[in-house]
């Protein structure tokens, strides 16, 4: 069966953005009428129509964004990176006298059910999609409600909404060539739920650059969690040939594993090399201090933010990309122990 064409595959076909699409395709101001013309024919030839539960936006506002969470709150509770994105979010509706309903669900079930009311009841104007699946349900339940989202990464399925991105391929590699160039062959990858988009990818990148350099990735997965990280650990280095370095899928999880190599008795990074990959703020003041990836949760909830709003008070948003992720170099890194 053929599938359908997207707003992606208009806006290729005319060349422009995905949001001068929405516009026009929503009579909306802000388009050219030649571009407009231009933009119309192609979604003409290309035989696009519109999803009418996806356009049957409601106009009355809340002056709210909702933020639905699905993860066992003792992770969430470890994990900076939300307390640092919320704040960013929080930045931009502070400024426009708006606020953020937050809700964290324990299942799938419990999640649809949230996203529902908070739609039905009208008490949100969009939501912030955080920790994408593959094949994500929210991204056709959110449209079939008739509502305006933006989603933090890239969604494997199709979706007109906005997405703020970082590539983290770059600092990844760039992290592995860090161990090697040091001298790590036996390197570790300590990975997060696979059951996310950027859990999977950074997991494949890692195995990348192991494959390109000839190495065999060692891949644990987990759920993000500290316990889990530490458990990882423990278990790495109580194999036949333990690691001299691992690649942790969070900051937590790395700090998780270097207290499991001290209370070892093993010296990080003498023995035992420890890396992050989220850029928090805790990073730098555990002891060795962590190299990781530079992130910025704050600037995530800030961009997302941002263009959620403008998606829903101007009809569109495009797409944007952070900056890159950049290794950051502290000190729990260093040249492997000689045999």
């Amino acid at each position: 069966m053929a599938l359908q064409p997207t707003i992606n595959d208009v806006a290729r076909a005319a060349g422009v953005s995905k949001g001068l699409v929405s516009l026009a395709l929503n009579d909306r101001a802000g388009v050219a009428p030649d571009t407009r013309a231009r933009i119309l024919e192609a979604a003409e030839e290309l035989g696009w129509h519109p999803n009418p539960s996806a356009r049957g936006l409601t106009s009355r506002r809340a002056y709210a964004l909702g933020l639905i969470v699905r993860r066992d709150p003792s992770i969430i509770e470890a994990d900076p990176f939300f307390s640092a994105f919320i704040a960013g979010v929080e930045t931009v509706l502070a400024d426009r006298g708006q606020v953020l309903v937050l809700s964290v669900v324990p299942d799938v079930e419990s999640e649809a059910k949230a996203y529902t009311r908070l739609a039905h009841d009208k008490r949100v104007d969009g939501f912030l999609i955080t920790d994408l699946l593959a094949d994500d349900h929210r991204i056709h339940l959110i449209e079939g409600l008739g509502m305006h989202a933006v989603t933090l990464g890239e969604p494997n399925v199709d979706s007109t909404f906005p997405v703020v991105t970082r590539d983290y391929d770059k600092g990844i590699a760039a992290l592995a060539d860090h161990l090697m160039e040091l001298g790590h062959r036996r390197i570790a990858h300590v990975s997060g739920d696979e059951r996310m988009l950027h859990g999977r990818l950074r997991r494949e990148q890692f195995e990348r650059s192991m494959s390109d350099a000839g190495l065999q990735a060692v891949v644990v997965p987990t759920d993000f969690s500290p316990e889990q990280g530490a458990a990882a650990t423990e278990a790495l280095l109580d194999s036949a040939e333990p690691p001299t370095a691992i690649i942790y899928g969070n900051d937590p999880m790395a700090i998780a594993g270097m207290s499991v190599a001290h209370r070892r008795g093993l010296r990080v990074p003498g023995d035992l090399s420890v890396t992050g990959l989220d850029g928090s703020q805790i990073g730098t003041y555990v002891y060795p201090s962590l190299t990781t990836l530079r992130n910025d949760p704050t600037e995530w909830g800030l961009a997302a933010a941002s263009s959620l709003l403008r998606l829903i008070e101007e009809g569109a948003s495009d797409d944007v990309a952070l900056p890159p992720a950049e290794l950051v170099v502290r000190a729990s890194t260093a040249p492997p122990a000689r045999p």
